[in-house]
């Protein structure tokens, strides 16, 4: 393990262990460039669970995104609310708002209102309404985007750095801002330490010796 994040600790360490030949890490250009001067012939490639979180976040957000045309696709546009649990009745009934919202917006605009005049007319804001002319709000059921989105790559930071106890980042959290429940820090920090274990060290017969910058130390 080494003392500390720092790309000139990483730098250092790496000179030392001139036998590496594969330096897997996260996309941080510092550590790139730090590796690239300590071992300019080594393959750098990118860290397995960075690039499957990375994935699985743009496959999520193109889902969500074509919601519309899959439901439209599988003939599952039409929604029967009797049949619906109570959690989806009521994003059904906000649906339904939006609809109502949208429709008098689109409305305006065939009218050759502007954005501007459009905002001013129905008090929605700017966002709102190009939203709606971009078909962004018109899904049945939405998906919500989890309220640790913009704190991850600060979570990938203090994870990297040793601290992974899910009620401390919680606080942390909350220091900048985060209004979420504990429960869901807590269940982030277990989702990594599952992939970190899963983690495949090379076996002894590999004839290269691996550098992960996550580890903090070398492979075997």
């Amino acid at each position: 393990m080494l003392p500390d994040r720092e790309p000139a600790t990483a730098e250092a360490w790496l000179r030392q262990n001139a036998q590496i030949q594969i330096i897997a890490r996260d996309r941080g250009g510092a550590y790139g460039l730090a590796a690239a001067r300590a071992l300019p012939d080594a393959v750098q490639v990118a860290d397995r669970w960075h690039l499957m979180e990375n994935a699985s976040r743009a496959f999520l957000d193109a889902v969500r995104k074509s919601m519309r045309q899959i439901r439209k696709t599988l003939g599952a546009t039409r929604v029967n609310p009797k049949l619906l649990t109570a959690a989806k009745r009521l994003q059904y009934e906000g649906y339904l708002r939006r609809e109502q919202t949208n429709a008098v917006i689109i409305a305006l605009t065939k009218e050759g209102a502007t954005i501007k005049e459009i905002v001013r007319r129905t008090g929605h804001s700017r966002g709102l309404v190009r939203q709606v002319l971009r078909g962004q709000r018109n899904d049945v059921f939405r998906s919500r985007e989890s309220s640790l989105e913009p704190y991850l790559e600060w979570l990938d930071a203090q994870w990297a750095a040793g601290k992974r106890n899910g009620t401390e980042l919680w606080r942390r959290l909350r220091t900048q801002g985060f209004r979420g429940s504990r429960r869901l820090v807590s269940e982030w920090a277990t989702r990594r330490k599952r992939a970190d274990t899963g983690r495949r060290r090379p076996p002894p017969s590999w004839p290269t010796r691996v550098f992960h910058e996550g580890w903090r130390g070398a492979g075997h």
